[in-house]
């Protein structure tokens, strides 16, 4: 952020894992921020440690509701859209609830910010929208045909903001998520992440199961590297870097038998019984995708990011907050 520059900042699902990293991050650098929630899937306790900070404030509301997305845009300057009905599972068991939230409430949010004249809209895009597509590492410009109602409702979004730049002139930056991870993210409910999930379990010495025989691979990508290309994407002055989407991963790729080991390895230092945790193997997921790596040269060249957490390196930092937070 350039010094001494206050921006007002509207984060949709700003009660949740990313959005609430992303409030913390941009109020410690003097920001105003605006959180719009309807805590579907956020919680309260993700804002504990700055809902008293006078640069914030709360707006409990649906981006379902047209008139709650207006009132939400008034007067901001940045919309990082991060609200949205995650998980693939949720989306195969309930299309049309995933639909309503991703697509017609993104589509909600773009009128509103267009009306009400936002400089650009950063909206969280998705991993999933490469489907079928069997090439790695993932390149932008390359995708397949969808696996899933969730990875529909992402490509979609970035149709329609594609059509909103192109038509009435709002900047917009889609960035594709890559299994992000870390501090706040919810270990618990029937769609909670994997890492967060395998964490408590083990913490609680219980038998963890993987899906498939673990060779399935990802791109684990630590929220600090998704706070710095939210950042980036919000600050660049590059014409050519705006109106497109961007690979937001650390570019590197660890299977899910990678990941666990990892995980009882870095969680045996707090208590040793931990590396003897039994791993089982259940089925695969309907709507995975096998592999994921992602390309990140082109975020590199137009927006000048540069990853600073590796997946070991995230899973050093994330265990320690949730040890120290959940245990």
């Amino acid at each position: 952020m350039k010094e001494g520059v206050k921006s007002r900042i509207l984060i949709t699902g700003g009660a949740g894992f990313i959005g609430s990293n992303l409030c913390e991050y941009f109020l410690s650098k003097g920001q105003e921020v605006t959180c719009l929630d309807n805590f579907a899937t956020g919680h309260r306790h993700n804002l504990k440690d700055f809902i008293d900070n006078p640069n914030f404030r709360l707006i409990e509301g649906d981006i379902r509701n047209a008139i709650d997305c207006q009132n939400a845009v008034k007067g901001i300057d940045y919309v990082l859209h991060q609200a949205a009905l995650g998980s693939v599972p949720r989306s195969i068991n309930d299309p049309v609830t995933t639909n309503d939230v991703n697509v017609s409430g993104f589509l909600n949010m773009l009128v509103a910010s267009t009306d009400a004249k936002v400089k650009r809209f950063m909206y969280a895009a998705s991993s999933s929208t490469y489907g079928d597509s069997a090439g790695l590492p993932k390149v932008e410009d390359v995708i397949g045909k969808p696996l899933s109602p969730y990875a529909i409702t992402k490509y979609v979004n970035e149709l329609y903001a594609d059509i909103f730049s192109k038509t009435y002139g709002l900047e917009t930056i889609g960035l594709r998520y890559f299994n992000v991870f870390g501090r706040k993210q919810d270990p618990n409910g029937a769609y909670a992440a994997v890492i967060p999930k395998f964490v408590m379990q083990l913490m609680n010495h219980e038998t963890i199961t993987i899906n498939g025989d673990g060779n399935y691979s990802r791109d684990f990508t630590y929220i600090d590297n998704v706070i710095q290309m939210n950042e980036l994407a919000m600050t660049t002055d590059n014409p050519a870097a705006v109106n497109t989407v961007y690979n937001t991963a650390f570019g590197d790729r660890n299977t899910l038998n990678d990941l666990v080991n990892y995980l009882k390895e870095y969680l045996a230092k707090y208590d040793p019984a931990i590396a003897d945790v039994e791993v089982s193997y259940g089925p695969n997921r309907a709507g995975d995708i096998p592999h994921s790596l992602a390309s990140i040269a082109k975020a590199k060249e137009l927006l000048g990011y540069n990853p600073q957490y590796s997946l070991q390196q995230g899973l050093k930092e994330a265990i320690d907050w949730y040890w120290n937070n959940l245990k």
